[in-house]
């Protein structure tokens, strides 16, 4: 459908619609063209935080060690009681 089509179609509508479909196609132009595009002008950081927020909640592992290098150290360990031994 072409965009004069749908003109046509806009004009059969009442006044209350015609705006709704307006303020519609202003919305659109809002968004972003894909899941996490930046806005113009907007700081990394919230980018970074409007991605992290559409990716949902992670499942952390050891949350409750603290110590990076002692959390690293158990994963570490972990994956290598995972891996075959090789005779």
């Amino acid at each position: 459908m072409t965009v004069a089509e749908l003109l046509e179609q806009a004009k059969n509508l009442s006044i209350g619609e015609r705006k709704q479909l307006a303020k519609l196609l202003i919305d659109t132009l809002a968004m972003p063209d894909m899941p996490g595009a930046a806005q113009p002008g907007e700081h990394w950081g919230q980018n970074l935080l409007r991605l992290l927020d559409e990716l949902g909640p992670m499942e952390l592992i050891h949350p409750e060690i603290e110590d990076p290098v002692h959390w690293v150290k158990q994963i570490r360990q972990e994956q290598l009681q995972k891996q075959p031994l090789h005779p």
